[in-house]
Formats: structure tokens, sequence, C-alpha cells
């Protein structure tokens, strides 16, 4: 069987693939016939003018969406549903077709990403020339940077720009203009943002007086490359880091799983090392997400009071997540929490590993449920399991006790007391048992 090749120009190139799409239909050039892939040196695809062939609107705007997706089947799943679409015109009409229904995840997917570039974009002032310009590094999880464009320009009607690995778009003064990506690996910290605005306008800037603390603990541009590679390539046992500041660059790189596509940026451990003890979370929440720290919300709140109930200085511990990224869905503008599934816990051991050899601990307490998962390996039950040490590798105590989130959560006031009196004594335990005092 012969195969069709077809080279789109890139990534996004719906009408490229409109073209295409158009003319081996009319062709009845059947779909397991055709190979889709992506040349940047691809000259313009040309639709011949043929009325015996039409496409509803409807699937050519979910066709808009769909390219944006990441997803590698997106260009031929739409020749599949444009192919169809000749013997049954009402396809789309039929919501558990599965070719169908996979178009809508994807395009939903799309419109997702989209929401959150546009909620969760932070943009930076800098100083230039001719007054302020905004610029944000966004990593977006799907291609959707070109479709919010327009967003953000009529929220900056002077001058902005947005980078992202995708492509970067930009304005100053004139029309919004177009650029090359930038690798993650290279993303700009923010006093580097006055940089890459003289690169892409060619216009004079005054670089920033001051580093922000993000920008002063970046990590050296070596660090960063060699942990992108290790984080999406690298077997699970091979290459692991050996400083706080290669997981900390490694975290925010990790491709281990889906979890970093819809989350901000990855959120490391905190904390001295070596250690006498780790507390282990879930994962990070809104405030941690945003922020690039653990524990600084109202979970952050509850752990620090009972730390200094139980007599643990947190500045003497080291606190991390058994999954750094945040998992959430979104409900209008509102990020909501989503517990990490096995698998996703599994995949971020490589990094709460790590960071149990960098800091060696005497004492790791797990936070709950999904945390216990993450440092045993296996289902632990919190109730019946705190309270007393169990053993992990390398002469360390694992004790497992509350998330200071469910402390927050439990309705009644005298089982929230009760809760929270255990949860101090169990950080007590732990305490005593790392070497900084006696039991009670």
């Amino acid at each position: 069987m012969e195969i069709r090749t077809v080279r789109l120009a890139t990534e996004t190139d719906f009408s490229g693939w409109r073209a295409a799409a158009r003319a081996l239909r009319l062709q009845r050039v059947e779909p397991e016939r055709v190979a889709w892939t992506v040349d940047a040196a691809a000259l313009p695809l040309v639709a011949e003018k043929d009325l015996a062939f039409t496409a509803p609107r409807a699937f050519l705007g979910l066709a808009r969406d769909v390219v944006l997706h990441r997803s590698e089947e997106r260009f031929s799943l739409l020749y599949k549903i444009l192919w169809r679409l000749a013997a049954t015109p009402d396809l789309l009409r039929y919501p558990a077709d599965p070719h169908v229904a996979r178009a809508r995840a994807l395009a939903l997917d799309v419109d997702r990403a989209a929401q959150r570039m546009k909620a969760f974009t932070r943009f930076h002032p800098i100083e230039t020339a001719e007054g302020d310009a905004y610029l944000a590094w966004f990593e977006p999880g799907q291609r959707v940077t070109e479709r919010v464009a327009p967003f953000f320009a009529r929220r900056f009607p002077a001058r902005f720009a947005v980078l992202t690995p995708d492509v970067c778009v930009f304005r100053d003064r004139g029309p919004v203009r177009l650029a090359p990506g930038i690798e993650p690996a290279d993303a700009p910290g923010e006093d580097q943002l006055a940089a890459c605005w003289r690169k892409l306008t060619g216009a004079p800037a005054v670089p920033p007086q001051r580093r922000t603390a993000m920008a002063e603990h970046s990590p050296d541009p070596r660090i960063v490359r060699a942990a992108h590679r290790a984080a999406r390539d690298g077997a699970y046992g091979s290459n692991p880091p050996t400083t706080l500041e290669a997981v900390r660059a490694g975290v925010d790189a990790c491709r281990r799983c889906e979890l970093w596509r819809e989350a901000t940026q990855g959120v490391p451990g905190e904390g001295p090392a070596p250690a006498r003890l780790m507390l282990v979370g879930e994962q990070p929440g809104d405030r941690e997400d945003l922020e690039g720290r653990p524990f600084v919300g109202p979970a952050g709140a509850m752990l620090d009071r009972a730390l200094a109930a139980a007599g643990v200085p947190r500045g003497e511990v080291y606190v991390t997540n058994a999954v750094k990224h945040f998992k959430h869905e979104l409900r209008g503008k509102r990020r909501l929490h989503k517990t990490p599934e096995a698998g996703e816990v599994q995949a971020c051991r490589w990094w709460l590993d790590a960071e149990r050899r960098i800091v060696r601990p005497r004492v790791v307490v797990a936070l709950g449920a999904t945390a216990a998962l993450g440092v045993f390996g296996r289902t632990t039950p919190v109730a019946r399991s705190r309270g007393r040490a169990l053993p992990l590798p390398d002469q360390i105590q694992g004790l497992v006790t509350y998330h200071p989130a469910y402390l927050l959560r439990v309705p009644d006031a005298a089982a929230k007391d009760e809760a929270y009196e255990a949860f101090v004594e169990d950080l007590r335990l732990a305490w005593a048992l790392a070497g900084q005092g006696r039991a009670t």
C-alpha cells in the first residue's frame, strides 16, 4: 500500500493541513494511506478550488482548536473525521463516536490551556528608553500562544512580550509580531528580561536595579540543561542529581508525567542540607504553584503553627512534597486541588529519593496518604500507622501523620482540636527521634 506523506510547515499549520486534507479527500485517499509530518522547509500548500466537496463549518472550528494540541495524532485524527463526513454529514452530532469524542477532548484541553495562560501568565515591568514594557515567560500546556495573543494585546496597549518555547509574541508600538520560541533551558530570569526585549525589538533597555529572590537563586544554565536531559530522557536509576540546585532545576524541567503541562512551575523542597528531619507533603497547592515554594499557603500556616507547638524550628527542617507539580481542575478562574494518581507519585519518586539522599535525614515524616505512598512506596493508612516509627532504607526512621490541609477541613471543632493535638504529638515524636530531644 502506497503511503502519501504530507509535510506541514509548522506544528500548528491549520491552513496547510486544510489544503492537504481537501486535496487528499478529493483524490479519495484513505486515512490509512496518509502520514502527516512537520517540516519547516515545506512549501505552503494551496487547496484546489473544487465545489465537489465541502466540510461543515462546525468541523472547521473544531479542527482549528485540535491542531493546537500537542498530541501527535491530531492531524491524522482530523483527516479520519473529514473522510467520514462525506458518508455521514451529521457525524459531529454523535458525541459517543470515538473519533468525535477524542477530537472534542483535545479541543477541550486546548481551551483549558488558553484559559490558564490568560489567568496565570505573570508579567514583569522593565524600563526602556521609551517607557515601560511588560514581559512574561510562560510554558503553555498546548500550543495556544498565538490564539491568546490578542487577549494580551488588549491588556497592554503599548509594549509587551510573551516568551514561550513554541513562539514569542511581542509588540513595540506597532502591530503584534512573532519571533521564534525559547528553549525552556534558556528561559530568562527576571533580570534577563531586558536583554530579551532588546533582542526582540532592537531597542535599548534599562536593566532593573534589583534582582528578585527567584533570580538570585537561578541555577547555572549548564545545570539546567543537564536537568532537562535527565528529567525528560533519563532512566529511573541513571545519573541522579547530587545537589539541591540540580534537583531545583530538574523539578521545573521534569516531564516524567503530564502534570507539568497545567502547572505554573515545578516546586522543589526547601530547607537545609543536611537536615535531621524531613517533612513530605502531597503536592504544591495554588499558592505554592505561583510562588515556587512548598507550604506557603493555608496548609503551610497550619504546619508552622504545629511545628512551633511541638518545639520544632522550621528553619532546621527540610520540607518538600511527594509530587512536585500542582494537579488541579479549573472551575471558572479557580484552580481546585485534585489528588495525584499512583503513577504520578511513582514518577516523582525520582526527585523525592534524590532529595532524601542529598539531605540525609534521620527521620522522614509523611504528611497524609499520598505522601506515605511516595515515601514508603506502598499504601499506608494514616490513622492506623501514625504514632510509631517505620523503617526506611539507610537506617532512616519513617513516620506517618495527618496532612495539615486535612486539619483545615475537619468540620467538627472538637474533632479538629483532637486531630491537631495528635498532629503536634507526631511532630514532637519525629523531632525526638531525629536526636533533638526526648520523646514525652
